[in-house]
């Protein structure tokens, strides 16, 4: 068995957070347990192995796999980081003195089974499916595969990178997904008169009988609600399916968010806030923070930073950042600048 189909099993047996799949796309590393049956993905960074959620074995196994994961770290002279750590991670670092832990935000869950009755309430949810529907938009499901060879997709990725005002980032939001593993997660397709106009994608989360909305990709061609639709026609799906969660994954600085974020330490609380009232121009937080709450999910879940230091430091939340990104940090940035400069020089002047 190749390392990448024992990451797989190892993900469809115990997966439970919410980022369990995700660490068999393209560019994560996987680390293996030798004393239980556990897979970690990760990648490295600023002398620091950023872990994609946590590491994926039975609860029971999770205190033996962190030390020798923690331990296999250290002997090659590395921190470790956990990002997009849930609750039950959290819970088991509560009382270490040896970990510190920092708020990055939160999670929307849905229990598909609910969509109706929220459809039922929200008229202004029911209006955006209808514009998308009387334009024409269709949606369908298709095996994920079929991305490998869909040229539509790979058009639809392009624009869609294109008008990003941030570089590609990678990680847990990876754009290529299309490139790693496809067999278990779900493909919508949205159509207008035959033509693709937006696709969705999730991953299982297979111990929380749920999936994750991992991409939704609109070409600038979809009309407006076609996002509406696609989230509609999955939950349609999965509700079918006696699939009981669903999360849209983390709304970083999300104002759902906001008691657990007062507890990080007070330098990182400015730059959080610096970023959220600066930094719109490279990200919109309030944007889709705003999106996923008309959408009315049925509670929050609190995502983390975990990493085995005394207190979270700089150095950590740098490593952070730089998970994301296949370029130096820096050099990450300045393309970050470049292009924010090129986009205000070509908008058309008021």
């Amino acid at each position: 068995m190749t390392s990448s189909h024992q990451a797989r099993h190892l993900v469809l047996r115990y997966g439970w957070n919410s980022t369990a799949y995700q660490i068999l796309n393209p560019g994560i590393q996987h680390w293996f347990s030798a004393e239980a049956p556990a897979v970690a993905g990760y990648v490295t960074r600023a002398g620091t192995m950023v872990i994609a959620g946590a590491p994926v074995c039975a609860p029971e196994s999770l205190p033996t796999v962190i030390r020798e994961l923690e331990s296999h770290a250290k002997s090659r002279g590395q921190r470790t980081c956990y990002f997009h750590a849930s609750q039950r991670l959290a819970g088991h670092f509560q009382s270490s003195p040896h970990h510190s832990r920092i708020a990055l935000g939160a999670q929307p869950v849905w229990n598909p089974g609910e969509w109706p009755e929220i459809l039922k309430r929200r008229p202004s949810l029911r209006a955006q499916l209808a514009r998308a529907k009387n334009k024409s938009v269709t949606v369908t499901l298709r095996p994920a595969t079929a991305l490998r060879d869909d040229l539509h997709f790979r058009s639809c990725l392009a624009a869609w990178l294109r008008s990003r005002p941030l570089p590609p980032m990678h990680f847990l939001v990876e754009p290529h997904t299309h490139q790693g593993e496809l067999a278990d997660r779900i493909l919508l397709i949205a159509r207008q008169r035959e033509t693709p106009v937006a696709y969705l994608l999730a991953s299982p989360i297979p111990q929380r009988n749920g999936f994750l909305v991992e991409q939704i990709l609109r070409s600038p061609a979809a009309p407006n609600g076609t996002a509406e639709l696609l989230i509609d026609a999955l939950m349609s799906h999965l509700a079918a399916a006696g699939r009981t969660y669903l999360t849209l994954g983390l709304s970083p600085l999300c104002r759902e968010s906001d008691p657990h974020l007062q507890s990080n330490p007070l330098w990182l609380r400015a730059l959080m806030a610096l970023a959220r009232t600066r930094g719109r121009r490279f990200y919109d937080f309030d944007g889709l923070d705003k999106f996923r709450s008309k959408l009315c999910p049925s509670h929050w879940e609190p995502v983390y930073a975990i990493t085995n230091e005394r207190r979270f430091s700089p150095r950590s939340l740098y490593a952070l950042l730089a998970a994301f990104s296949e370029k130096p940090l820096p050099l990450f940035a300045f393309g970050a600048l470049a292009r924010s400069i090129r986009r205000f020089a070509s908008s058309p002047c008021i």
